[in-house]
């Protein structure tokens, strides 16, 4: 399992990472408003096949809270974004459309982990935006791994950043 995402195709990334369970505690942290808070994005969700998942995001105050650097200055007090549920079968599958392209969150339970594969679908064919979105759910996804595990997670932008330079030498 490689510590970074890869591009599956040319307009689809996929991360797979081995997390801490049971699987019931990790659908939760995907789920769950206030769980998800801690990791990615906050917001209310209805997880019927066209319900609403609202996506309030303030990456800069993850633990410790740290400044958004200038590209991504808008974002630095935080934004919301909306998805729609696709499709959720509790607690292995969820696939949402959100920013038109899809993102699915696969969970398979393997001994006391659980095996997460994200696949976002669709990206569009500008590099800066795929580097960018690389490098956030590799960002999202360590914090997601240190809450689970009981630990403070690394600064948000100075990891987001640093990875956006691996994937920029990775990817092109």
């Amino acid at each position: 399992m490689s510590k970074h995402g890869k591009l599956i195709e040319p307009n689809t990334l996929q991360f797979e990472r081995l997390l801490p369970g049971p699987i019931d505690r990790v659908w939760e942290m995907i789920v769950d408003e206030e769980k998800r808070s801690l990791w990615f994005a906050g917001g209310a969700t209805d997880l019927k096949p066209g319900g609403v998942m609202k996506l309030i995001f303030n990456n800069s105050q993850f633990s410790p809270p740290d400044p958004a650097p200038e590209k991504y200055k808008d974002y630095a007090d935080g934004f919301v974004s909306q998805a729609i549920v696709e499709k959720c079968e509790a607690p292995t599958l969820l696939s949402i459309n959100w920013e038109n392209g899809i993102v699915t969150f696969a969970l398979e339970e393997q001994g006391s982990e659980v095996k997460l594969t994200l696949t976002h679908e669709k990206l569009p064919d500008v590099k800066e935006q795929r580097i960018g979105t690389l490098a956030g759910w590799h960002t999202h996804l360590g914090v997601l791994k240190a809450r689970l595990l009981g630990v403070a997670p690394e600064k948000f932008w100075p990891k987001h950043d640093r990875l956006e330079k691996e994937y920029d030498q990775l990817i092109y």
